[in-house]
């Protein structure tokens, strides 16, 4: 296999892989790794269960993007020894490693383990499997552990079991225990029926059955597993927990009989009576409406927000001042600034970019905001790509920390650059020319700017705004001018004039040559001033196309997720039938999102939605047939 083609289908780790450094590591590049390591690691990536392996005499550091969240606040262990990494519980897990080094595999169950959770110590409990890792000749090489904490399922369980013991003790206790709970509760048999309720259960629960087995108020019950599907009745937290599934806190849409809607928490624990089959299970009913409602408002919210940011014509941006790099730059910073984000990674390269007379305020402005202030600056910059001269607006602010202090700060770029269209540059060798093609473009109102050879124009075409250039190929000019100029089409498009002599296919040249016009001398200021403004109007057209896809791109950017698979559908000639069918949802939530996202794109009609979404990049889905 390639030197990283077992890094293919390996999500975000495999994508981290490929960027370390690995050269100075015990293990060396990666192009000199050995096929064991390479299988392993292919395997390894592409499982979703979640898996460690540490590999070579330091014993390095590799996991898969399902281990990631056990790893916590824990700074990067990718390449780092795995007694580093795990350093607070190494006296515990080591021995294990060890016997896996010397070809025995072990399994632990409920393992404790004292881990570093937001800095502090704390006792856990950990399955494990510790297996060797062999290379092609037999020797071990490293420790492959799959693991999976069960504090909380441990813990669960033992509260469940007290309970129990409680419940089998003192009934009458809690009896009167579970009638003053703040929230519902229950026992329930296999059969769905209600065997011990509380005042608030009963209140949700009026027919004495659980709603997944009871055909009357089945239908006002919705349930949705974590990736928004609609759960079916074998999956409900009932029938789970009777096949001895812990259940959390599964969101249900509840609907009274009078039109009115709530969000139900509901959990589902598992009553075991010795090794019997599981027959009853205990149910926690909870009214979390208003944390439900305020929770999804706020995920909307961070939602629309990372979508602005991405879509955005203006650029964000974050700055760290302690250590001077640029944290965060949004994808609309390489059209205004004209290069890659990585190519952006601090201040430095920041300030360097902007026009050197403006240089000395952006850098006082940067230390104002260190201070506390907020405040709004324009300065030119200088595009990477093209060296064009943009303008920018800059609002500046501070970003406190916890003590109050401002190590961060935060600020929105955007590119103000005027351009009003009538503007040229003349390049004419002789003083006459110059002077009458100079004077016949500002009668009609354009700024202009002469040059008196073309090598004197090159010089400084990267920093010019958008013009027309008008060259004059007579007193010594060639196409030498318009040839270089290729380059700046889009906002310096060429016009030429001159005499051919009676050579009809010079004007032919002088297009090839990259002119978009050519004017025969001798010429009047009329068929000057149209040949200028129609090379002209092609740059605006040009301009206008690119601001109606950023206009498009940035209401695209605020619709939520459940709205634009929508949109993609009514794209693809879908019906409010059909999409709902695609996307597991009800006509009427499809509608609902419907109506939303017409709101959100500003448009009054299905087509005017459409060529908005066209513009703004989004592609149909096809739903399924009716």
């Amino acid at each position: 296999m390639g030197s990283d083609q077992f890094l293919m289908g390996g999500g975000h780790v495999a994508l981290r892989i490929r960027e370390h450094d690995w050269k100075f590591t015990s293990i060396g590049p990666i192009e000199a790794w050995p096929l064991a390591l390479r299988y392993m690691l292919s395997s390894m990536l592409n499982s979703a269960f979640p898996m460690y392996l540490a590999w070579g005499p330091e014993l390095i550091s590799f996991y898969n993007d399902a281990y990631r969240p056990i790893l916590g606040i824990k700074p990067e262990a990718l390449g780092r020894p795995f007694p580093e990494v795990w350093s607070e519980s190494w006296g515990q897990i080591g021995p294990v490693a060890d016997r896996a080094l010397r070809g025995e595999a072990s399994y632990l169950e409920d393992y404790t383990v004292t881990v570093n959770r937001n800095g502090a110590q704390e006792k856990s409990l950990w399955a494990f499997a510790y297996s060797p890792v062999r290379d092609d000749k037999g020797s071990v090489q490293g420790v492959l552990c799959h693991v999976y904490e069960t504090t909380e399922r441990v813990g669960t369980e033992e509260r469940l079991r007290s309970a129990l013991r409680e419940v089998e003790a003192q009934q009458a206790r809690f009896n009167a225990l579970i009638e003053h709970l703040p929230f519902g509760a229950g026992l329930f048999a296999a059969d769905g029926r209600a065997l011990l309720t509380n005042p608030l259960c009963r209140r949700f629960l009026r027919g004495g059955r659980a709603p997944s087995v009871d055909p009357d108020v089945q239908p006002q019950w919705t349930g949705v597993d974590p990736e928004g599907r609609i759960l079916m009745p074998d999956d409900s937290p009932l029938a789970r927990a009777i096949r001895g599934e812990v259940v959390q806190g599964m969101s249900f849409l509840h609907r009274t009989g009078e039109g009115n809607t709530r969000w139900i928490r509901v959990s589902a624990i598992p009553v075991r009576e010795g090794k019997s089959a599981i027959q009853q299970a205990i149910m926690v009913v909870q009214d979390v409406d208003r944390e439900a409602r305020a929770e999804m408002a706020l995920r909307q919210s961070e939602e629309r927000f990372r979508r602005f940011a991405a879509h955005s014509a203006n650029v964000l941006w974050l700055a760290d001042l302690e250590t001077q790099q640029l944290d965060y730059l949004s994808p609309a910073f390489t059209k205004v600034w004209g290069m890659a984000t990585e190519d952006m990674p601090d201040i430095a390269n920041w300030l360097a970019s902007v026009h050197p007379e403006d240089r000395d305020g952006a850098a006082q402005a940067l230390e104002r905001v260190g201070h506390g202030e907020t405040l709004i600056l324009e300065y030119r910059i200088l595009r990477a790509s093209d060296r064009a001269v943009r303008c920018i607006r800059d609002t500046f602010f501070p970003i406190p920390g916890e003590d109050g202090h401002i190590r961060q700060v935060g600020g929105i770029a955007q590119d103000v650059t005027k351009d009003t269209g009538l503007r040229a540059y003349v390049i004419a060798v002789e003083d006459g020319a110059r002077l009458k093609l100079v004077g016949g473009l500002q009668t009609a109102g354009y700024e202009v700017r002469g040059f008196a050879s073309g090598l004197a124009f090159l010089k400084v075409a990267d920093s010019l705004m958008p013009g027309c250039v008008v060259l004059d190929l007579e007193g010594g000019s060639d196409f030498a001018v318009a040839n270089e100029l290729k380059a700046y089409r889009s906002h310096l498009p060429v016009v030429a004039v001159g005499a051919s002599q009676g050579d009809v296919g010079f004007g032919v040249r002088v297009l090839k040559a990259g002119a978009s016009d050519f004017l025969e001398a001798p010429w009047t200021p009329e068929a000057l001033v149209f040949a200028v403004r129609t090379a002209l109007a092609e740059i605006r057209d040009a301009a206008e196309q690119v601001r109606v896809r950023d206009v498009s791109r940035d209401r695209v950017a605020t619709l939520s997720t459940r709205e634009r698979a929508v949109l993609e559908g009514l794209l693809g000639g879908g019906t409010n039938k059909t999409i709902a069918r695609t996307l597991g949802l009800s006509p009427r939530t499809v509608e609902i999102h419907r109506a939303r996202l017409m709101e959100a794109l500003g448009a009054h009609t299905l087509s005017e939605a459409i060529i908005i979404a066209t513009a703004g990049g989004v592609h149909p889905t096809i739903p399924d047939g009716p």
